[in-house]
């Protein structure tokens, strides 16, 4: 953004006409929200202070009640800042506790996403007793102490509202930032898009807009035969988990969907599924032999499979294949205690899809989210899926999406393992690897908003054909 900002000055903007329209963009998503009441504008000394001071300024010619309380000398204003600051006719009052007295609302403009240091002193004070006080903050492009590129907290406070400016940035996605942000709207201050040809872009939010285009869809001319055939290894005795992924496979568009499992579970899965085709395994040949079918488009192991060596054998064969390949769960665990050797079998198409524990136990976990993310899909040549509610996919060339369609009614027991079935059953299709895994968890949460309360993972699978109905009618 500070490039973007850059750029448009130098395309002939000036930044005291950016600082104009921002503080008329957050003007106006105020009076959309609230009556006229009185209104305190927190400013800081750079350009995120002197947005407030356009706020304070447009307010007050509306016929709000307005003060202004600004943290450190008047004199310590540059630029853009110091003339909108000039500007403002009111009073201005040091920014401590003292200043919340008969005030409604508060309008947090102190630092902006460059911060890179907790925030102390007057500033931590005065945003503890506006909460203490428990009033509303409007803030301007982030709360004050969220870190805009990582989502790290440096003692932020809780916002109503955040107006940000052109596009988001990740701090508004990426958790514990997102919970502190409230309703975030994006305004147009007159950046123009084309700067977006200029800048090298490698983090989105996910959006069908990303891989809407590429995702398959059935043809008059297909078969079942045509739109892949996804193979996953059944585990025993847990075998709820890989009848999930199957499932969920075949909803997302696999045309045939078969399950190897242990001979001995074959009457537990078998009159369990339907269209799902089980294939028993009585000996290692048996796997291999499947393997070798070449008519299996992708390949998923993990869900139910069992922490032990025939995981770990059966994981290094599907790779061997050079097949598209779903690694979850205990395939991922059992390479905990020797992470490289995972990393060395990875040769083709490979979507890991971890969760924070599973991660840590083959990558390094230190850094945000976003960082280590890209860091693991680099070192595993695998696109990485890191799940949570703010689930980050990376491929090893460094692009990145955040998720933030998932509700917390995803924190179910099941729901991971219907993910990797819809990365498999679009992995099956033929669907490119990175734009899948974007794809499947933007389903997996689309699923779960469509149900609401009370969702359980066997709803998951059920709820794509309505999904995908509503993305086909977009298309």
């Amino acid at each position: 953004m500070g490039e973007a900002d850059r750029l448009t000055v130098a395309a002939g903007t000036p930044t005291i006409e950016l600082m104009e329209h921002a503080g008329w963009a957050v003007k106006s998503q105020i009076e959309q929200r609230w009556s006229r009441c009185s209104i305190l504008v927190l400013c800081g000394p750079g350009n995120n202070g002197g947005d407030g001071f356009v706020v304070a300024r447009l307010l007050a010619a509306a016929g709000w009640l307005v003060r202004v309380a600004l943290f450190g000398p008047r004199d310590q204003l540059a630029g853009a800042a110091r003339h909108h600051a000039e500007l403002w006719r009111g009073g201005v009052e040091p920014l401590t506790p003292a200043a919340l007295e008969r005030v409604d609302l508060v309008v947090d403009a102190i630092f902006g996403a460059g911060l890179s240091r907790p925030l102390d002193g007057a500033a931590a004070e005065t945003l503890a007793a506006v909460v203490s006080k428990r009033l509303p903050i409007v803030a301007i492009d982030v709360p004050s102490g969220l870190m805009g590129d990582t989502g790290e907290v440096l003692g932020a406070v809780a916002a109503a509202l955040t107006v940000t400016f052109f596009r988001k940035k990740p701090g508004h996605l990426l958790l514990p930032g997102r919970l502190l942000c409230g309703e975030v709207v994006v305004a147009d201050i007159g950046t123009p898009a084309s700067v977006l040809q200029q800048i090298v872009l490698d983090t989105f939010e996910n959006d069908p807009g990303l891989w809407l285009a590429d995702l398959p869809r059935p043809h008059d001319a297909g078969n079942k035969y045509t739109r892949g055939h996804a193979l996953i290894a059944g585990g025993y005795p847990t075998t709820g988990a890989a009848r999930m992924a199957a499932r969920a496979a075949a909803r997302a568009g696999a045309g045939l969907t078969t399950i190897a499992v242990p001979e001995i579970a074959l009457p537990i899965y078998a009159p369990a599924l339907t269209s799902i085709m089980v294939s028993p395994i009585a000996s290692p040949d048996d796997f291999d032999h499947l393997l070798a079918d070449r008519r299996f488009s992708a390949l998923l192991i993990g869900p139910g499979a069992g922490v032990n060596e025939q995981t770990r054998t059966r994981t290094l064969a599907m790779l061997a294949t050079g097949r598209p390949t779903v690694l979850d769960a205990d395939a991922l665990t059992v390479f905990q205690n020797d992470p490289p050797s995972l990393d060395r079998a990875i040769k083709g198409s490979c979507v890991l899809t971890p969760h924070d524990g599973e991660f840590r136990r083959l990558f390094d976990p230190v850094g945000d989210k976003l960082t280590r993310t890209r860091a693991a899909a680099r070192r595993s040549g695998a696109i990485i899926i890191l799940k949570g509610s703010d689930t980050v996919i990376t491929a090893p060339d460094g692009r990145a999406v955040i998720n933030s369609n998932a509700p917390p009614t995803l924190a179910t027991a099941g729901s991971g393992d219907a993910l990797s079935g819809i990365v498999l059953g679009l992995l099956a299709q033929g669907m490119e690897p990175f734009l899948a895994g974007c794809a499947a968890v933007w389903l997996h949460g689309a699923a779960a908003n469509e149900f609401g309360p009370g969702l359980i993972a066997e709803d998951l699978p059920e709820l794509l054909p309505t999904v995908f109905r509503h993305l086909y009618g977009k298309s």
